[in-house]
């Protein structure tokens, strides 16, 4: 059969439909632009006209006449002012234009990407908070993911930020591996990269993710505001502490929380272990401290790895020895016992006299011991007592006779510390990038954090006593004789450096001992003199 042509008016006026659908959408759009004022007043005048009636119907009977009189008297009062009709006009024309405006939208809900990935959480959370005799589950397969999420909020790209999960009464909330479960659940499915808190409130079933922000790396070592007594172990979230200290942020000043360990007499946690990776900062935390401790203390150092970390410390006013080999490190640490031991009998000989106690046992003593497993392994091979050993005294009774003991390990080496460390060092740090099982090993429990994808040297988590894990950044203080330090920083830290002292005792070998003494400089003259040397 052949195919009957099309009309004439369809196969030859397709383009001059084209056109006349063209010219009628630009009329459309030309006489909207020239009416859009129009257009707008006609809409205002409408939402004014509703908002009106919308009053008047909630007035109550008895004052709509009272009303009415005002507006009587309001619209006379216009009609008796000169070009009070055209003052009126442009008012309610400036009213109705100023309603009927364009307003953006107001988002009220989730949109359908937003839909799509709670609702993909809501059915990934199921396995996890539903059981098969729970007669009226709020998890269960395709059901209402409104009713198990109370809040939530996303970002710009459309990645929540913030999410309020209510769970089940009869969830295990209270074990620490269910908890884990969920929140890898979620950190998994909310998008990696970032680093999550997860709030949980056993008591109401609720359960408040929310995502941290960057610690700032720009704050570098300078004079902290504390008292004596008070060392800034780094910086942390804002809402985690109840203290803000000033400092010195590149060319601004403002106030930062810090994460302040406390010593001294009356602290509960008088010692300081700080365990990490190699290049995650536990030199520049050690050095930070031993900054410091130099404006109210003595400090001395022991540095294991032997790679002259702490060689701009050395002679310095207040650092009675900066020891790196085995020998010097020994006679360093039995002179640490010796001193703890003198610090208690003088204090005890003076309270029972009722004399107050000499000047040289208040002024605090820091015993900073860098990398103790590589001199344990030194002293093993040469047959000599492992150094840990020689620091049960100081770590005993460094509270009351004002000597802390600050240690620095790596996580692989870990096991090598003493039980008496473990006991006594209850203020832990944890830095570099590291799993939650060996923030546990150390913390003592796991962080409500999720561990961060990028950690800057520095970054890592700690844990005064029994207090909460808390996010932590370091001050960077590097070393200042290293050439990759930046000028700034390099100031930075020898502005904060006490002046060189020459030392004034000679090193000497006692009799029966096997390793030289530690050269002690001026400020410890009495101490020297007053200790007593054993065979």
């Amino acid at each position: 059969m052949a195919r009957r042509p099309l009309p004439r008016i369809l196969s030859s006026g397709s383009a001059s439909i084209t056109r006349s659908r063209e010219f009628a959408r630009t009329a459309t759009d030309n006489a909207t632009d020239v009416l859009h004022p129009l257009i707008t007043i006609t809409r205002g005048l409408r939402l004014l006209a509703g908002a009106g009636r919308q009053k008047w119907a909630a007035t109550p009977k008895d004052r709509r006449g009272p009303t009415l009189s005002l507006v009587a008297a309001c619209v006379l009062a216009f009609a008796l002012m000169p070009y009070g009709g055209l003052i009126a006009l442009v008012t309610v024309m400036g009213a109705a234009a100023w309603a009927g405006r364009e307003r953006t939208p107001v988002k009220t809900g989730p949109d359908e990407a937003e839909t799509a990935r709670l609702r993909s959480l809501y059915e990934a959370l199921v396995p996890y908070f539903s059981v098969a005799d729970d007669p009226g589950p709020l998890f269960s397969h395709g059901g209402d993911w409104e009713k198990a999420f109370s809040g939530y909020e996303f970002d710009g790209d459309g990645r929540l930020t913030r999410l309020q999960v209510t769970y089940p009464a009869y969830f295990t909330d209270s074990e620490a591996a269910s908890r884990a479960r969920i929140e890898r659940l979620l950190h998994a499915k909310s998008g990696r990269g970032r680093e999550y808190h997860f709030a949980w409130d056993e008591e109401g079933n609720q359960l408040v993710m929310n995502v941290l922000g960057a610690l700032p790396t720009s704050i570098g070592a300078q004079r902290f505001v504390t008292a004596p007594g008070e060392t800034v172990l780094g910086f942390t979230d804002g809402d985690a502490v109840q203290r803000t200290v000033p400092v010195h942020d590149g060319d601004t000043t403002r106030d930062a929380p810090p994460v302040v360990w406390r010593t001294g007499a009356r602290s509960t946690e008088p010692h300081l272990l700080v365990v990490g990776q190699p290049g995650s900062g536990t030199t520049t935390l050690m050095r930070s401290i031993a900054l410091q401790a130099l404006q109210h203390g003595d400090i001395l150092i022991v540095e294991g790895s032997g790679t002259g970390e702490y060689a701009c410390l050395t002679g310095r006013d207040g650092v009675l020895s900066v020891e790196c080999g085995l020998a010097g490190a020994l006679a360093t640490l039995e002179w640490a016992a010796h001193e703890t031991e003198r610090r208690l009998t003088a204090a005890n000989r003076a309270r029972q006299v009722g004399h107050p106690v000499p000047d040289d046992i208040k002024r605090p003593l820091w015993i900073l011991l860098d990398r103790p497993s590589v001199l344990g392994h030194l002293a093993a091979a040469d047959g000599r007592p492992d150094p840990q050993e020689l620091l049960q005294g100081p770590l005993r009774h460094g509270r009351a006779a004002g000597v802390t003991v600050v240690l620095t390990d790596q996580f692989d080496s870990l096991d090598t510390l003493g039980e008496t460390v473990r006991t006594h060092c209850r203020a832990r740090v944890a830095l570099g990038h590291c799993s939650r099982e060996q923030v546990e090993s150390v913390l003592g429990t796991e962080p409500h954090t999720t561990p961060a994808a990028d950690v800057p040297p520095g970054r890592g988590y700690a844990r005064l006593g029994t207090g909460p894990v808390l996010r932590l950044q370091v001050p960077a203080t590097p070393d200042p004789y290293d050439e990759a330090t930046g000028e700034a920083q390099r100031q930075a830290v020898l502005a904060l450096l006490p002046e060189r002292q020459v030392p004034v005792v000679e090193a000497a070998v006692p009799a029966g001992a096997g390793v030289p003494e530690p050269v002690l400089p001026r400020t410890v003259t009495v101490a020297v003199e007053g200790m007593a040397v054993t065979d």
